[in-house]
């Protein structure tokens, strides 16, 4: 009999910490503080003591946590932003809901992340800001980038979403976490993450004490004192029974972080003998990788053929991402680099190649050597 496998498996994840969570939610309703109550506080004070940011604002998502730092930044309607041209839609589409331009960064066909080396060709008079995205769970190249940021004086806004408790170590031996190099680091706490909450969540990141008073007062329609309107703002708000819920997670984040990296090292094992037929996921020796997901690639035009076949044998796949931001349909006319007057989507191949080829395999806390044994032998099956 073949084994039931789920790409995510929150049900058996909630069941060894049902007690704790239970006990949480109940102190919410005996308060009835459900928003801005006591929990939303404390679990802002426990990230920062994980991640080691010297302030937390929590918010009501990750998207929410990418556009209140574009607002913060003080860009103008048509200032540029440098974005990965292979990841989500997020960050683009903040950048593009407050009048900026995003302007694509290609990718490493190794890694996922933006490729620093081909940052500086597309700089140009009205670039003002940067948002490295650490993909599926592994740090973008941060030195690199921060220097280029300080050389041109960008606004550095990480998106973090994927890779909570990942860490990027520099040439001078300092190690941090990833979402704590940047001027903002922006997470989110969607179920699905390797800090997940019961709904939509999120928080962002910054070392910089004037700014975090900036970003409050965004998330805060603009105020720092009730009824007291000083800039434009937004409502956005992590909720309280969100917030207790998270704080019993985080407590665990490490060893559900050990336990992706204990299933990727299993499919690593098991796959690594085909390489004539897949890419594995790379990890570099100066970060840690925290896989919010095994993400392969799939040579020889073989992807689609086998996600179906594992779909037959009962086993779940996703392709993340199907298209490249610049092939996306409301960005299919966008802009050209006016340092090369090349356009956008010639200047991504490798994430328009990587759309092609990629497909993301079941990862999750719970998952057990009979599922991953299945797994494996099922794609092994395919290929010989």
């Amino acid at each position: 009999m073949k084994p039931q496998i789920q790409m995510l498996d929150l049900s058996a994840q909630h069941r060894k910490i049902q007690r704790e969570i239970d006990e949480a939610i109940r102190g919410v309703i005996d308060t009835s503080q459900f928003i801005n109550g006591t929990a939303v506080d404390e679990f802002a004070r426990d990230l920062a003591t994980y991640t080691g940011a010297q302030q937390v604002i929590p918010c009501g998502n990750g998207t929410d946590a990418l556009q209140i730092s574009l607002m913060a930044a003080g860009l103008q309607a048509g200032d540029e932003v440098l974005i990965p041209a292979f990841t989500y839609v997020a960050a683009a589409e903040a950048a593009s809901l407050l009048g900026l331009v995003p302007v694509w960064i290609d990718v490493n066909a190794d890694t996922y992340n933006m490729n620093v080396e081909k940052i500086e060709a597309a700089i140009t008079s009205r670039t003002r800001a940067i948002i490295p995205v650490h993909l599926f769970g592994q740090a973008a190249e941060m030195e690199a980038i921060l220097q280029i940021a300080a050389k041109h004086h960008l606004f550095v806004i990480e998106d973090a979403a994927q890779s909570i408790g990942a860490s990027y170590s520099f040439s001078t031996g300092e190690t941090k976490q990833c979402g704590t190099m940047g001027d903002t680091g922006c997470l989110s706490f969607f179920p699905s993450k390797n800090l997940a909450c019961f709904g939509d969540g999120g928080a962002i990141l910054t070392n910089d004490s004037r700014l975090a008073a900036r970003l409050k007062m965004i998330a805060s329609h603009g105020q720092s004192v009730k009824y007291r309107h000083e800039i434009i703002g937004c409502n956005s708000r992590l909720d309280t029974l969100q917030a207790a819920i998270l704080r019993v997670k985080l407590r665990y984040l490490n060893d559900y972080n050990a336990a992706r990296r204990q299933v990727a090292a299993c499919y690593h094992q098991g796959l690594r003998a085909y390489s004539n037929f897949l890419t594995l996921p790379v990890e570099k020796s100066h970060t840690t990788h925290v896989y919010h997901q095994f993400t392969i690639q799939v040579k020889n035009g073989k992807r689609d053929a086998l996600k179906v076949y594992l779909q037959e044998k009962g086993i779940p796949s996703m392709i993340y991402y199907p298209l490249s931001l610049p092939e996306q349909p409301v960005y299919a006319n966008a802009n050209v680099n006016t340092n090369t007057n090349t356009s956008a989507a010639a200047q991504a191949i490798v994430a328009k190649e990587l759309a092609a080829s990629v497909l993301s395999l079941p990862i999750h806390t719970e998952m057990d050597d009979e599922q991953l044994c299945y797994i494996i032998t099922q794609i092994q099956t395919f290929f010989n």
